[in-house]
């Protein structure tokens, strides 16, 4: 395997891996064991009939589960423990035969693209869930198992292309999980306000007819509560 098509590989499990594990293990053993990729030597264990019935099975478990509100945050919630190790050991396996310190360094790099991507979508989607229809949830996770699998085939046959997608993504993430984060520090606070009781802030308003402190009235005569003027 020549050295841009390694790099594709085990950015792409990394990546694959934190959106969907299940989904990139079944890719991977599909073409494996079709002849349609030649699995690095430490990950053709993936292209075993066992593998890749439990992958299978697991993936039509999370393919339901994901399409459920809350049901898939819970899942990800879970699958925090799951994914960004299984990325980091995939990515290390991708690259482990050329030489044990590049494996590693690959898992270290796997590992950290499967946090990102793990990351932005289960901030995703705990956003759309507060929304009361279904249908952008799951198409949501439509679009996701299709971009695992469109990735990893792109990162086997395209691995050039694939990088350069995966330095859009970087940027993206970057630029869009604060964001994220934001708006879920205040979804929290709203459920938090909302298990205890207490009424949501409202803004402070002046009452008819006053005037707030430091405002001028009709005529630019100023208020008869502004602080006096010192010279």
């Amino acid at each position: 395997m020549d050295p841009v098509s390694a790099i594709a590989l085990t950015l792409g499990v990394g990546w694959a891996s934190g959106i969907n594990l299940y989904a990139a293990i079944l890719s991977l053993g599909l073409m494996g064991a079709t002849g349609a990729m030649e699995l690095p030597p430490d990950l053709q264990i993936l292209a075993s009939p066992i593998v890749i019935l439990a992958a299978g099975l697991m993936y039509m478990v999370e393919f339901v589960a994901d399409k459920v509100p809350g049901v898939d945050s819970g899942w990800d919630a879970l699958h925090t423990f799951v994914r960004i190790p299984a990325g980091a050991l995939l990515a290390a396996g991708s690259a482990w035969s050329i030489d044990p310190s590049i494996g590693l360094a690959a898992g270290l790099v796997g590992g950290t693209l499967a946090t990102a991507s793990h990351a932005t979508k289960a901030a995703a989607r705990l956003v759309i869930n507060t929304s009361p229809e279904p249908f952008t949830n799951w198409g949501a996770s439509v679009a996701e198992d299709v971009a695992v699998f469109a990735g990893l085939w792109t990162a086997f046959n395209h691995p050039a292309v694939f990088i350069v997608l995966m330095v859009a993504f970087v940027a993206l993430v970057i630029w869009l999980l604060p964001k994220l984060v934001r708006v879920m520090i205040r979804i929290f606070r709203r459920i938090g306000r909302w298990l205890s009781g207490s009424p949501a802030p409202e803004p402070v308003a002046a009452a008819p007819g006053s005037t707030m402190p430091g405002s001028t009235m009709p005529g630019g005569i100023r208020s008869v509560r502004d602080p006096p003027t010192r010279f």
